[in-house]
């Protein structure tokens, strides 16, 4: 639980997503932010989302740490939402991941060595299977982004 911060110009629109459009899209309300979530298929069991100016709260109850976790990048990485208060209860709790915030330049295989190890790059596919979605590309990642870092099992 806790609060999360996102650049708000980054990431999927809710309407057009990844083309960019001529018109500024619409602010994220509660109903499209509960539709992207279904569009992923994150299930939150009493799903309640509250937007307040670029701040998101997200509340509910979670079968597992991982779908909370989505659920919270799932929004965050919405353009126009700029944090994330994730009030969100989890039925079987598991240990958090990290959260890492992509910087100009980095890789998938650059960020799996620096949070797994030297030589570890390859591991790569498992900050790509902790971030389907919002990662559909795993070549295509953007500066801003906020990425699911899991630990290894």
């Amino acid at each position: 639980m806790g609060l999360f911060s996102f650049v708000k110009e980054v990431g999927a629109k809710l309407l057009g997503i990844g083309d960019a459009k001529a018109a500024t899209p619409p602010a994220p309300t509660p109903d499209s932010l509960a539709a992207a979530l279904k569009s992923h298929n994150l299930v939150i069991d009493g799903l309640n989302i509250v937007v307040v100016g670029d701040k998101v709260t997200v509340s509910g109850t979670a079968a597992s740490t991982e779908i909370a976790e989505k659920t919270v990048l799932a929004l965050g990485n919405v353009i126009g939402v700029a944090s994330v208060d994730n009030q969100i209860t989890v039925a079987a709790p598991a240990p958090a991941a990290v959260f890492y915030t992509v910087q100009k330049g980095d890789t998938l295989w650059k960020i799996a060595e620096a949070h797994y190890g030297k030589g570890n790059g390859a591991k790569y596919t498992e900050i790509v299977k902790a971030n389907t979605p919002p990662v559909k590309n795993p070549d295509l990642i953007l500066p801003g982004w906020v990425l699911r870092i899991p630990p290894l099992g």
